[in-house]
């Protein structure tokens, strides 16, 4: 009768380890699963935030560009004008020297 109380409890025994390793295995296997779900999250988020930042990126290249076409346009403008007065001036020059009355007095 002993021998079959020591072999119940070595089989109850048994059970429990059995029972405590296998709930250890799955825990290990959710919480492995858990991570790797957290991890794609993370990565996706990753992502997105490139994205983002390549697009805030890319705005300010083109707003860059778009300041310098205005700067160039603005220089050029400012070329014309003074090609313009110099060609006034001379204008004028040339007609104070042709002119026969001597009159200057519409400058």
């Amino acid at each position: 009768m002993t021998i079959v109380i020591v072999i119940v409890i070595v089989v109850v025994i048994v059970v429990v380890i059995a029972a405590l390793v296998l709930a250890s295995v799955r825990r290990s296997r959710v919480k492995r699963e858990q991570h790797r779900i957290e991890a794609k999250n993370s990565r996706d988020l990753a992502g997105v935030g490139k994205l983002e930042a390549d697009r805030q990126a890319a705005e300010a290249q083109e707003r860059i560009a778009r300041a310098e076409r205005e700067r160039l346009e603005g220089e050029q403008q400012r070329l014309e004008a003074t090609r313009q007065r110099s060609v006034a001036q001379d204008l004028a020059s040339h007609a104070d020297e042709i002119d026969p009355d001597g009159d200057t007095s519409t400058r």
